[in-house]
């Protein structure tokens, strides 16, 4: 299976009151945000993560990420210092990128932190997910229901949790029936 998700923000106190995240602490935050993780996810599933892991340092990044199941990819967000002081052989990820496109079941996926107004195959069904924003799930209603495929896999946006491939297509689907 194939997850994408991102600004997780684990031990980030600030961010809880900034986006109105529903827990009392970053340690109860960063519990809930792990359980959640580990409950859809498997050893052998692909996790996108479009940035902003922490803002904190290589350390708490590290104690993060090792908690998380999952072969994890990162796509570099505009809080992801801590990725810049890892050598080649912390193998917390796969890859660290700043932009990626797959394909999975005949679909694109245009992967970037931010989002954009047009992307690869933008004409022709990609979907363009991104992070950075915090919006709420009613941001990727509004997007479907303007025609637009472009979604927010952020934690905000989708229940403090991943989100899959086959539920973001399942997603754009029902706009069709």
């Amino acid at each position: 299976m194939i997850y994408f998700t991102s600004d997780l923000h684990f031990y980030h106190e600030k961010i809880i009151a900034h986006v109105n995240r529903p827990f009392a602490n970053a340690e109860e935050m960063n519990r809930a945000l792990t359980e959640n993780w580990n409950s859809r996810v498997q050893p052998d599933d692909d996790v996108y993560i479009l940035g902003d892991v922490t803002l904190k340092g290589r350390r708490e990044a590290s104690a993060a990420l090792s908690q998380l199941r999952g072969r994890k990819y990162l796509i570099r967000g505009n809080h992801d210092g801590f990725e810049r002081k890892l050598d080649e052989t912390q193998t917390l990820f796969v890859w660290r990128k700043d932009y990626h496109e797959l394909v999975w079941n005949d679909r694109r996926f245009v992967l970037f932190h931010y989002p954009i107004v047009e992307w690869n195959e933008f004409f022709r069904g990609a979907i363009h997910l991104h992070g950075h924003q915090h919006n709420p799930p009613a941001y990727n209603e509004e997007n479907r229901a303007r025609g637009l495929l472009r979604y927010d896999v952020g934690v905000d946006a989708n229940g403090m949790a991943p989100v899959s491939a086959e539920e973001i297509l399942a997603f754009f689907e029902a706009s069709k029936t």
